[in-house]
């Protein structure tokens, strides 16, 4: 009886051995992940079919921003308010520039100095701060959100713009108040309006003599995190841009309707009724971000920056915005960390991004690594 009871146990861990070995072997099938972000990419099998896709994202998109009502672009008539030179390493001005018929937009502008040939550029969007602008140059409050002064000090020509409903444009009801800009324009949206905008900041940017128009990036936090792959949707001349604790999508959140309040900031106003009725837009972040595609995109969020499980779905989006880089045969121009930071731009965050801009937008020399090889020197007296 005693060796039948052995053999019966030798038996079962032999078994439970290798099932646990099957476990580990290659061989053994890993499952699928299914998401709601999955319609992205169903039924688009080649890279035709995807462009097929895009040209309707792209309509969809527009119609979201509701760009059939933007004004004609005027002549941008820029000027020169401020004119400093910051530790003798780059020269730093305030300048406004036209938007639209009697509205101009100001802006921090950082020019390198003893830059060699035409330099890379970036658009810098600050967050929702009443004199963000200040903040992105380095001016004012958080400095971990000066990228103008970072970037320039990389070699950069930056351009910071305010955001429409702040510094120099603050309403009279207060920063980020968008009714007076809602009765001006009832049919376009806040989102169009700052999209358009930062548009116009790049015409600036070609503008310049010190240049290079073929390496013009953009970045930001929170209200210019999403700022920023808004714009890079909408403007290919963006050809690598970061996005940094931008807000959640339509889709698994439960703040949806803060997209169209009813007060304050409104980004989409013609969207209220249907979000009332839970009715989602007919595009979401997903598809917005994956009309960046092949360019360069980097997301950084954090899990613990708002609701939690709306956080996690972002990976999950994003997971399979990658399908789409891979379908464009440019998987390494798309990234995204994940942290436990909370609403920030901490040191390990700008790191990244300002790494991401070397690689993207720099000659492939800046980040290249080499050897130690001649010219190192021995310690020994006797060699």
């Amino acid at each position: 009886m005693k060796n039948i009871v052995s053999t019966l146990t030798i038996l079962l861990l032999s078994l439970a051995a290798q099932a646990q070995d099957s476990k580990r072997s290659p061989l053994f099938d890993v499952p699928e992940i299914y998401s709601s972000w999955d319609d992205l990419t169903r039924g688009i099998d080649s890279r035709d079919h995807w462009h097929a896709r895009r040209r309707m994202l792209k309509q969809r998109y527009l119609e979201l921003l509701r760009d059939q009502y933007k004004p004609e672009k005027p002549a941008l008539d820029l000027t020169i308010h401020e004119d400093i030179v910051v530790d003798d390493l780059y020269q730093r001005k305030l300048i406004s520039y036209a938007v639209e018929a009697g509205e101009r937009a100001h802006a921090y502008l950082g020019i390198p100095l003893n830059t060699v040939g035409k330099a890379p550029a970036i658009v810098a969007l600050h967050g929702t701060y009443k004199y963000g602008k200040k903040r992105a140059a380095g001016l004012i409050d958080n400095p971990d959100k000066a990228y103008l002064d970072h970037l320039c000090r990389r070699g950069y020509v930056v351009i910071a713009p305010e955001h429409f409903v702040s510094g120099h444009r603050i309403p009279a009801k207060g920063p980020y108040e968008t009714g007076t800009f809602h009765k001006k324009h009832p049919e376009w949206t806040a989102v169009g309006k700052f999209t358009y905008e930062h548009s116009i900041a790049i015409d600036v940017l070609q503008s310049l003599e010190q240049v290079d128009n073929e390496r013009i990036g953009a970045l930001g936090h929170s209200l210019g995190g999403h700022g920023t792959f808004f714009l890079a949707a909408y403007d290919e001349r963006i050809k690598a841009s970061a996005c940094n604790c931008g807000a959640a999508f339509f889709r698994h959140n439960p703040s949806v309707e803060a997209w169209s309040r009813d007060h304050w900031y409104v980004y989409f106003k013609p969207i209220r009724e249907d979000l009332l009725k839970r009715k989602m837009p007919p595009i979401d972040f997903h598809e917005i971000i994956s009309l960046i595609a092949p360019r360069a995109f980097l997301d950084l969020s954090g899990l613990n920056d708002g609701h939690g499980p709306t956080q996690r779905q972002r990976l999950l989006m994003l997971m399979k915005v990658m399908d789409v880089y891979e379908l464009e045969g440019a998987p390494e121009n798309f990234g995204f960390y994940v942290h436990g930071r909370g609403h920030s731009v901490a040191h390990e965050s700008r790191q990244l991004i300002y790494g991401w801009m070397d690689t993207h937008l720099k000659p492939a020399e800046a980040t290249r690594t080499r050897l130690v090889t001649a010219g190192a020197k021995s310690l020994d007296p006797s060699k």
